[in-house]
């Protein structure tokens, strides 16, 4: 696919199935064990001939195991597996969890009101299922002042820790120090 192609199909959001497999004159092996549309097993055959039974009943010959002696063929109804594919792996995409982090910027001397404010708006970001990242910026020469920040990101603990727990001990990268809080399970 041309690059253009790929990001008109990525901005409509359709799906498509991970690996491609091989149909009808696209396989190049000569013997193959052919499966019918039914199920059934129809036995080893030459591939021109199983595609010849494909075509007849309106359907494609999909190589779906080439590691096998020999090699394994279904027919079946490509187009119809392909968006049955594309739909289980957009169900599979709705079930998964997925956490926000929202972030709070505090610096190592917030005052009262502030910090109070702050820890509201981290409790509804809990509630709401997102994780909390609480950071500490040090500009200048509040560097100095490392323990304070410490404290406070301490103090977010404490005040939101009937909710909440930390997943490590606050850390500190270069002029930022920070913790990440998830809900209680």
């Amino acid at each position: 696919m041309f690059s253009w192609q790929i990001l008109f199909f990525y901005k409509r959001e359709v799906l498509t199935i991970k690996q491609e497999l091989p149909i009808n004159e696209q396989i190049r092996f000569n013997e193959v064990q052919v499966i019918s549309d039914t199920g059934e097993k129809l036995g080893t055959m030459f591939s021109k001939d199983a595609i010849e039974i494909a075509s007849q009943k309106d359907l494609d010959l999909v190589l779906v195991s080439p590691n096998a002696t020999p090699p394994v063929c279904k027919i079946m109804n490509y187009g119809k597996y392909k968006f049955e594919q594309a739909k289980r792996e957009k169900e599979a995409k709705k079930k998964q969890k997925t956490f926000e982090i929202k972030e709070l910027r505090v610096t190592p001397n917030t005052e009262e009101h502030d910090f109070n404010f702050k820890v509201k708006n981290a409790r509804k970001f809990l509630e709401s299922g997102s994780k909390v990242k609480i950071t500490v910026r040090f500009r200048g020469r509040e560097l100095n002042y490392v323990k304070q920040g410490e404290d406070i990101l301490n103090r977010f603990i404490t005040e939101l820790e009937d909710i909440a727990t930390p997943e490590k001990k606050p850390l500190l990268e270069g002029k930022n120090m920070f913790i990440i809080l998830s809900l209680n399970k």
